[in-house]
């Protein structure tokens, strides 16, 4: 006991400094950063060593850069990696197991809550995914376990809802960071992506994880992943006009990617209803578009690095381009795990070819370079479809050190972005947590929202007063001041309305009048609350009806549980709203 009291005592500071300071926060970043790094690393190592024994590549040899693969692998692993992943959904299924929380949704909905295990998982089924040829990104993986790495640490040290956010945006970022070596655009995904915010009070640990993570993954598996691309020319005003162009066709192709995602989900489940087997005929599918193309096959780095100087006609481009989208589609719409973030670069840069080439049969004096293109078809595409225009601006540059094009790439992705923000609406991430009932368009924090609700405002056991009961037994009950409001119920106890006090005591009674019955005062007889509505349904309906005060009802008896009034409720709205604001701003 002599051991363990100070033990104890030691751990609450320390849990005190992490929660009450910005350098323990900067501590915890460090390492939730390097962790990052080392799990990044292990994922890449896992699946390069995947890919040469599969498909017999070597080692130095990206999967997608290969000229031609075995036949039978090109089916046989993606079709018995789906079966896997198959058996593991439908035992999830029928154990009723939740998929999985991501890094945006956890900081959007949960106050940055993240399973350990799941995210574990989820990152397993990526690289089996990516390792066995999907036409999936390991970036998606690489987030998530980033996430979930820094949500146990942040849990495990009881940190403040906010700093618990931001210490995932740290795992998350630095994951990414560390995939490409660009600390820069790690931090900029955490701040776009994850935490939805950019603030001077979380600049700190966000860098200082994206840059621990950078450096612990060149220390483990050496130089990150760098497209070697000569210099473009500088860029003047009519290019800009012609680039910002591309961005809006970007965004056009962006949105018809997404939409057509939950297309081909639903023909996977019309077509094949066995979750065992939905993942077996994405396989196959992908299999059957391996033998034309080998770059269809995972994320796509070698097929970028092979395609940006190889001289692909319209015709090529436009395969390449349709086959590389659908194989993505395909292959997450059927079971396997992962993202769009690299296929979105891939494709933005054939885009970007097939672009410059409509440009040069249309404009022939316009003099647009093909390498802008490229690079600003990149960084438009992937904004389009994962979002954060600056993250992937900053990709871009940091992954081509192209810094003359900076201006082109900056304004495309933010035409992309604005363009898909008013027609759609979503990334890749939000479309398809809106397919699920989801209403997140980021990583905002609106969880607060939704568990602030009426039931933890009400005030339970209010005034009640059968609605049968006569005027004159209700003011005997209820003297003037005693109540405002007096909630009529049935014999039953369900409702019926309410009762103003003071309006219920304004007639003159005859001595032998009792006044009728009490039912005939009541106002808003078939508008209330349900205990599990949150602040902003409740404010919202204060002010849809003008009433002061609300009965809180069950949703399906109607019997009476509380009231709440609009004053208290707008109140509670804002203490927690400004709580929130001073947890992003570094104001408490």
């Amino acid at each position: 006991m002599r051991i363990a009291r100070p033990a104890l005592l030691l751990l609450a500071r320390l849990r005190g400094s992490l929660r009450g300071g910005e350098f323990g926060l900067v501590v915890l970043a460090i390492a939730v950063g390097a962790l990052s790094g080392v799990a990044v690393s292990a994922m890449t190592l896992i699946v390069d060593f995947a890919h040469v024994v599969i498909y017999g590549i070597p080692f130095d040899v990206r999967l997608s850069a290969a000229e031609r693969v075995p036949l039978v692998a090109a089916f046989a692993a993606p079709m018995l990696a789906g079966l896997a992943l198959g058996a593991i959904d439908v035992f999830r299924a029928r154990r009723k197991l939740s998929p999985g929380v991501d890094p945006v949704e956890a900081n959007a909905l949960r106050g940055g809550r993240m399973s350990l295990s799941d995210s574990l998982l989820v990152a397993a089924q990526t690289v089996m995914s990516n390792g066995c040829g999907a036409s999936v990104g390991l970036e998606a993986g690489y987030a998530q376990i980033g996430g979930g790495l820094a949500s146990r640490i942040g849990l495990n040290g009881r940190l403040r809802r906010q700093d618990l956010r931001m210490l995932v945006g740290c795992g998350a970022g630095g994951a990414i960071a560390a995939a490409f070596g660009a600390p820069i655009t790690g931090a900029f995904y955490a701040f776009e992506l994850i935490i939805g915010v950019y603030s001077l009070a979380i600049a700190g640990p966000v860098f200082a994880a994206t840059l621990t993570a950078t450096l612990t993954t060149k220390a483990i598996v050496g130089a990150p992943y760098v497209i070697s691309v000569p210099d473009a020319p500088t860029l003047a005003i009519e290019h800009y006009v012609a680039l910002i162009g591309l961005g809006l066709v970007a965004a056009a192709l962006g949105v018809g990617a997404m939409q057509a995602a939950a297309w081909i989900e639903r023909a996977f489940r019309f077509f094949v209803p066995s979750r065992l087997l939905r993942p077996v005929a994405g396989g196959f599918l992908l299999g059957c578009m391996a033998l034309y193309t080998p770059q269809v096959l995972g994320a796509g780095h070698g097929a970028l690095g092979l395609d940006f100087y190889w001289p692909l006609g319209v015709r090529e481009l436009v395969i390449l381009i349709a086959l590389k989208l659908f194989a993505s589609m395909a292959s997450l719409a059927s079971g396997f795990r992962g993202g769009l973030f690299f296929a979105s670069l891939f494709v933005g840069s054939l885009l970007g070819k097939l672009y410059a080439i409509a440009i040069a049969f249309a404009f022939p004096g316009l003099g647009l370079d093909m390498v802008a293109c490229v690079l600003v078809g990149m960084g438009a595409l992937s904004t389009a479809i994962v979002g954060g225009p600056l993250t992937m601006t900053f990709l871009v540059l940091e992954s081509t050190g192209n810094l003359g094009i900076a201006g082109g790439v900056l304004a495309a992705s933010i035409a992309a972005s604005l363009a898909v923000r008013t027609t759609f609406g979503y990334s890749f991430t939000t479309w398809r947590l809106h397919l699920r009932g989801e209403t997140i368009r980021g990583g905002q924090d609106v969880g607060w929202l939704r568990d602030l609700t009426v039931a933890k405002m009400m005030i339970p056991s209010p005034a009640i007063f059968l609605a049968a009961g006569s005027v004159r037994a209700f003011r005997e009950a209820y003297p003037l001041g005693s109540a405002n409001v007096v909630v009529a119920v049935d014999e039953d106890g369900r409702y019926c309305g309410l009762v103003h006090v003071a309006e219920a005591h304004a007639a003159t009674l005859a001595d032998d009048d009792d006044g009728g019955a009490v039912g005939l005062l009541v106002h808003l007889p078939a508008t209330t609350l349900h205990p599990d509505d949150d602040i902003r349904m409740a404010l919202d309906l204060f002010g849809a009806v003008h009433a002061d005060t609300l009965a809180v009802t069950e949703r399906d008896t109607d019997h009476v549980l509380g009231t709440l009034g609009e004053a208290f409720a707008a109140r509670r709205y804002a203490q927690e709203t400004d709580g929130a604001m001073k947890g992003v701003l570094g104001g408490g």
